[in-house]
């Protein structure tokens, strides 16, 4: 039925969790597996009374970021490849991760997003949001959500 799952990733605890149910997942249906890490847009300097400044550079930053998916994506990958399970790894700039994880499900010609989902609720849910929401409510992609 599913062939080719995005499986978004943020090197979270539960993130990392969802990677391993994922690769089991994969293995027993017999699919392949893209992870997928959502990198940060470098932050717009506020400038103004009591502003903080970051000496960090948008170039720094860039390379920090991408340092950081990498670490991320290439953990995920070992263990899929450990579990004999294909797997490949993307990862894109974005100030909206649901927005970069569902245009990665259809860049990749995926038929199924599987990601994790800290299940907020009440003010936490509404004040947070929930990424794992966002791109339930707007992907026309099926969705498998792990808690």
């Amino acid at each position: 039925m599913f062939k080719h799952v995005l499986v978004p990733t943020d090197g979270s605890p539960l993130s990392d969790t969802a990677v391993t149910r994922s690769i089991a997942f994969a293995k027993e249906i017999g699919a392949r597996l893209i992870f997928f890490y959502s990198q940060p847009d470098f932050p717009m300097p506020i400038y103004g009374e009591g502003a903080l400044i970051d000496p960090t550079t948008p170039e720094q930053f860039a390379r920090s970021a991408e340092q950081e998916a990498r670490h991320i994506l290439d953990r995920a990958k070992a263990e899929a490849d450990a579990a004999n399970v294909p797997a490949s790894t993307d990862s894109q700039i974005s100030g909206t991760p649901y927005e970069a994880i569902i245009a990665a499900a259809e860049r990749h010609g995926c038929d199924l997003i599987f990601m994790a989902s800290h299940g907020r609720r009440g003010i936490a849910g509404l004040l947070l949001g929930s990424e794992a929401q966002r791109v339930l409510t707007h992907s026309k992609t099926p969705v498998l959500v792990y808690r």
